[in-house]
């Protein structure tokens, strides 16, 4: 990967600034699962919920009929659950070097925001969990304080109780005006586009990259290609994972000191000093140990004909 990145070292080096497209594979390392990946992506995991279809969760139509299938699911990605990746200190770093432009996300995490990246370098496209309000009256309503009434049921306004939903994006619903507006002003002067974790399926999102200007760097850093990456003569394609990115992009620039710091750091804050796969082996070790009979289904997934409630819990909550 060294060679293929010398291009982009090479850049940075001169002090040209990065524009980042970032979707849900940059933080598939946290824990969070991405939405479309066979098995262990998102809308996989949301069978359990018999939604009419997967989408249905984040629907804003059907959100106003049954908001507790969007609860059950939000209970588990509310921040504070998950630490930032190494990509997501990547960027840190790069801001901290006076080498960010801007990070464009899909995702709904406050990951960027949690590693410290500072609220003028980010453009969350589908909105966040940082902010929430009634669908009805708009109030806005502390996150901390839904966040807390989910065990309780569906939290609702206490002034003139509609649901209350999270700043996010929904389908049926448009784009934050900071979107479109920050766009704008970027569009024109992007000199490195560092497109990471996305599949670009989804528009407008998924036109930014094919909408800089030829002369602008673009570096494709995901599980396979997408787009029109790797179609322009400057075009960096590296089928690679994002930690993994991290790590040798900040080792050819002698960060990777500081990324291992911070990342540490992060862990320890959030509680998160064994990894999720450490701490799956540790319950399956324990489930092994339970004397009562399991078999395999034809996923390589273990079902429990009867058992320890909590040690499934456990499980599900890790690999959801």
């Amino acid at each position: 990967m060294e060679a293929t990145l010398a291009p982009l070292v090479e850049a940075l080096k001169a002090k040209k600034k990065v524009c980042l497209f970032t979707g849900a594979g940059v933080s598939t390392a946290a824990g969070i699962p991405d939405f479309r990946s066979p098995e262990t992506g998102l809308y996989s995991n949301l069978a359990k919920l018999n939604l009419p279809f997967a989408e249905a969760v984040f629907d804003i139509d059907f959100f106003k009929k049954d908001p507790k299938p969007f609860y059950t699911l939000a209970e588990e990605l509310f921040p504070g659950k998950f630490a930032p990746t190494k990509f997501h200190y990547m960027v840190r770093i790069l801001q901290e070097k006076n080498l960010l432009k801007r990070v464009y996300t899909q995702n709904i995490d406050i990951l960027d925001r949690l590693a410290g990246v500072k609220d003028e370098f980010i453009v969350e496209a589908h909105g966040s969990f940082a902010t929430s309000r009634c669908i009805d009256c708009k109030m806005e309503v502390p996150i901390e304080k839904v966040k807390s009434d989910i065990p309780k049921g569906v939290p609702t306004c206490a002034k003139c109780g509609g649901f209350i939903k999270p700043d996010i994006t929904f389908y049926g619903e448009g784009l934050p005006s900071k979107f479109f507006e920050t766009w704008d002003k970027d569009c024109d002067d992007v000199e490195v586009a560092l497109i990471s974790g996305t599949s670009l399926t989804v528009y407008p999102f998924a036109s930014l990259p094919s909408s800089v200007e030829k002369r602008c760097l673009r570096v494709l850093v995901n599980r396979e290609k997408v787009g029109d990456l790797g179609r322009r003569k400057k075009d960096i394609v590296a089928l690679s994972d994002c930690d993994e990115f991290a790590d040798t992009l900040t080792s050819l620039l002698g960060w990777k000191d500081v990324l291992d710091r911070y990342y540490e750091e992060g862990q320890k804050k959030c509680g998160k000093s064994k990894s999720i796969e450490e701490e799956l082996e540790k319950i399956e070790d324990r489930l092994e140990k339970e004397p009562v009979s399991e078999k395999n289904n034809k996923d390589g997934n273990v079902d429990r004909q009867e058992g320890d409630e909590e040690l499934e819990e456990l499980i599900n909550k890790l690999k959801i």
